[in-house]
């Protein structure tokens, strides 16, 4: 008799675990509780305008290309993607800007033209991070079940290479001189809703990603690749329910049985959760259930930081922007420290522009842009009152738009849309709006981030940013490749 798994949500995690547990012969429904597919993957359309709700840069897509082939097809087929050069440009509050090339001797006279001593530093840098990711890339694919997994001999083997001791800005301060080219490969901790200066050293392997394997645009945006692997997904036989909320999951004992919607109650052999982590807990399981991850002992835990959002359809082009665009504040330390630790709102903020029409005109209409803004800010916190802080917060997002040379905006804009954090907790349903879940520090991985075989229950998976081995696209859909591996072990069924 063929097993059933139930997934609730529909993102990219439980997208990739839907493919590989129907390529392994179990029935798979998927239960997601907006119109569309994509989660924080998601996008917004209107009046010709396209924008990717949440992520943009798409990195290192060799872990879903081969998800893709375990299931028998090609990503590259099934969603077209450019490689981008320049990948980014990068502007200094402080001055001068650079602009990040995959090309390696160009990328060394690029950081030349900013330090000319740090130029040559740049191979440096790369060489000793290919060897860095070697060693832990091993740990980023097998699962964290207890602190006596701290003891395998892979893991031993990367300890020399983690400096647990060291920020990811001391990491980088060791290769480059010049603190923007500190800054110019430690933004990505960002990724991570982290600041560099509390970032773990190990992941210097996300810009080291960036230049060895590109950033990709896929046509129509990110999104795209949730709509391919969706469509994938129904071609393999997944049943992918839209408009559909879970209200609670089931469970006999310990053990998780289905879940509850609506139209009544679904009975599966396991349950996937694919939903953001703390807030499923909290809304999908009594709390009298849960021991480790009670919703005191979540409301103890740190989390990332949230995003201010300007959704942006503009009449006319801004071909002076590249694709990708960063702007870092003059006093960038200062930014984040009003972020994560002092929790109020920057009036210098750094901020990132994506322009999608300068690689893909389908994001616009002709001779229009579609403008994605976005501003890290503290995650939801009684400091920030955004019932009266949206409307100044966006004159300050356009204020500080006009140096990266976007003006006359304001009477140009057709289509306007803005989300704020206190709009992703109560109507995206992420957990103090923090878009890039639990933070990545030392405390909250491996171990002792929420296990992917869920220890607090039987019969129940977690996929995603908010268990092992972290956010960021290709991290979870490692995710969903332990997480699967897991169930069907789990089920008697082969991977």
């Amino acid at each position: 008799m063929s097993k059933r798994v139930l997934i609730v949500g529909a993102g990219p995690g439980g997208l990739a675990t839907a493919l590989l547990l129907a390529k392994s012969g179990v029935a798979v429904t998927v239960l997601e509780k907006q119109p569309r597919v994509g989660g924080r993957t998601s996008v917004i359309e209107a009046e010709g305008y396209r924008f990717d709700l949440g992520p943009t840069f798409f990195l290192y897509p060799q872990v879903l290309q081969e998800i893709f082939q375990a299931v028998g097809r090609d990503l590259f087929q099934e969603v077209p993607m450019t490689k981008l050069d320049p990948q980014y440009r990068l502007t200094f509050g402080a001055g001068g800007e650079l602009n990040a090339t995959p090309n390696i001797e160009r990328m060394v006279a690029e950081i030349a033209k900013l330090s000319p001593a740090d130029g040559p530093r740049f191979r440096q840098f790369m060489a000793d991070n290919a060897v860095k990711l070697a060693k832990f890339a091993p740990c980023l694919q097998t699962p964290f079940s207890g602190w006596t997994s701290l003891l395998s001999l892979r893991l031993l083997g990367v300890l020399p290479y983690l400096k647990p001791w060291k920020s990811l800005h001391a990491e980088l301060a060791g290769y480059f001189r010049d603190p923007r080219l500190q800054l110019a490969f430690t933004f990505q901790s960002k990724y991570l809703g982290m600041s560099p200066f509390q970032c773990p050293s190990l992941f210097s392997i996300l810009s080291y990603l960036e230049y060895e394997h590109g950033v990709w645009h896929p046509q129509g945006g990110c999104n795209a690749i949730t709509t391919g692997m969706a469509r994938v997904a129904r071609e393999l036989g997944v049943e992918i329910r839209l408009g559909t909320p879970v209200e609670e999951i089931l469970f006999e004992g310990r053990r998780a049985v289905g879940v509850r919607t609506a139209a009544g109650r679904e009975m599966a052999d396991a349950v996937v959760v694919n939903a953001d982590f703390a807030h499923a807990m909290t809304k999908l399981v009594p709390n009298e259930r849960r021991r480790r991850w009670s919703d005191a002992n979540l409301a103890r835990k740190d989390y990332s930081c949230s995003t201010f959002m300007l959704y942006l359809g503009v009449e006319g082009r801004f071909d002076h922007l590249a694709h990708h665009n960063i702007y870092v504040a003059k006093d960038y330390r200062r930014n984040l420290e009003e972020i994560e630790q002092r929790h109020v709102l920057s009036e210098d903020p750094s901020f990132y522009v994506e322009n999608p029409v300068r690689t893909d005109p389908t994001m616009a209409p002709p001779g229009h842009s579609a403008l994605y803004v976005l501003l890290p800010v503290t995650h939801q916190h009684p400091n920030v009152d955004w019932t009266k802080e949206k409307a100044r917060y966006r004159d300050v997002a356009l204020r500080q738009l006009a140096k990266l040379g976007i003006t006359d905006l304001a009477r140009r804009i057709r289509f306007e849309r803005v989300i704020t954090p206190l709009d992703w907790e109560s109507k995206l349903d992420i957990y103090r709006g923090a878009t890039f879940n639990l933070s990545h520090s030392y405390a909250q991985m491996l171990h002792r981030r929420p296990q992917n075989r869920f220890e607090e229950f039987d019969g129940m998976y977690l996929v995603g940013g908010g268990t092992h081995p972290g956010s960021g696209l290709p991290v979870i859909f490692e995710s969903a490749r332990i997480s699967s591996r897991l169930l069907l072990q789990d089920l008697g069924r082969a991977a």
